[in-house]
């Protein structure tokens, strides 16, 4: 697998020498997924509710690992019994759970999902107090650093980001510098939610020092929107391309996708019509199509493609884990 290495002019100054050659095949190499994992309550058409987890990260872990990938995810659960039923329930899906922190009397978070007749989601949350936000405590942080230094690709959000600040943010970072050092490709999505961040120039201070470090970016319109007031596709890839982000795929409505790597930017259509029913993990099972195809070998035209082929499935079932046989087709 080659990455393109070109560095670009930066907003946030990314240094200007040459970029790191990537591995040439990272098939072989583990894959970490970084992030939180949360209960999930959906709310059912009768009105009652249905328990299951779920998590940007996770979400795009578990289809990583149902696609072939070789996957750890990395976060932090309590050592109540709905933490043990997430262990358990990833391990059977193939996700490496070795880096997962147990944290004494600590809970996971929660959120409910609420769906509209159209597809479309509001989440609820309950996580300020969650233990994947005492990632990076002494006691615990060595361990998750050793996760990602060993890492061939490491796959975080904006969302991933939100859950530290302070020292740990420093700490996250120092983490994922390492990595890169360590020869890692690090991927990011840009995940914005607002309401994670005390207010706007923390968040865009913390996005911008995470583009000097990602060389994939997969980002979405509407969320670059809110956090930078850059709205339409062009802007974002200006964004992108002054922070020398070296390969970015701008997620859209319509047609689909901007993916650009080497060359200018090219639009990848969504192939054939599609009726969602929930579009919960849509952009998490995108990345996890995008990503096992891009580790495989193939161009990123073509991985947008793979992207665009799994999502179209996932958005088709409720909830953000789709069962596995519904993948098959």
């Amino acid at each position: 697998m080659t990455f393109p290495t070109s560095a670009g002019p930066v907003a946030m100054r990314r240094e200007k020498e040459a970029q790191p050659a990537m591995p040439a095949d990272l098939m072989g190499r583990r894959v970490a997924c970084f992030g939180e994992c949360m209960l999930e309550l959906r709310t059912r058409p009768d009105g009652l509710l249905s328990r299951g987890y779920g998590g940007d990260t996770l979400n795009t872990a578990v289809y990583l690992a149902r696609l072939g990938v070789a996957v750890e995810y990395v976060t932090a659960l309590g050592d109540d019994d709905f933490s043990t039923e997430m262990l358990r329930a990833w391990e059977e899906e193939g996700v490496g759970t070795a880096y997962v922190r147990r944290i004494p009397g600590c809970l996971p978070g929660l959120y409910v999902i609420e769906t509209d007749p159209q597809g479309e989601r509001r989440f609820l949350y309950w996580r300020d107090a969650a233990p994947v936000r005492r990632l990076f405590d002494p006691d615990h942080g060595r361990g998750t650093e050793a996760a990602l230094a060993g890492a061939g690709l490491v796959y975080l959000s904006g969302i991933s980001l939100s859950l530290f600040a302070g020292a740990a943010r420093e700490a996250l970072f120092a983490a994922l510098e390492q990595a890169r050092a360590s020869g890692a490709v690090i991927a990011f999505d840009t995940n914005f939610r607002p309401r994670g961040w005390p207010d706007l120039t923390e968040a865009r201070n913390a996005y911008g020092r995470m583009l000097t470090l990602a060389q994939v970016v997969l980002a979405g319109c509407e969320d670059v929107d809110a956090l930078t007031g850059c709205g339409t596709p062009q802007q974002v890839l200006a964004w992108l391309d002054d922070a020398g982000v070296p390969e970015a795929v701008v997620k859209l409505a319509e047609p689909g996708c901007l993916v650009r790597g080497d060359g200018p930017p090219q639009a990848v259509p969504v192939p054939g019509k599609v009726s969602p029913v929930d579009t919960t993990a849509a952009g998490d099972s995108f990345a996890a199509g995008y990503l096992a195809a891009r580790l495989r070998g193939e161009a990123p035209i073509a991985a947008a493609l793979a992207g665009h082929r799994l999502a179209a499935v996932v958005i088709t079932h409720p909830g953000a884990i789709i069962p596995r046989e519904a993948m098959s087709g």
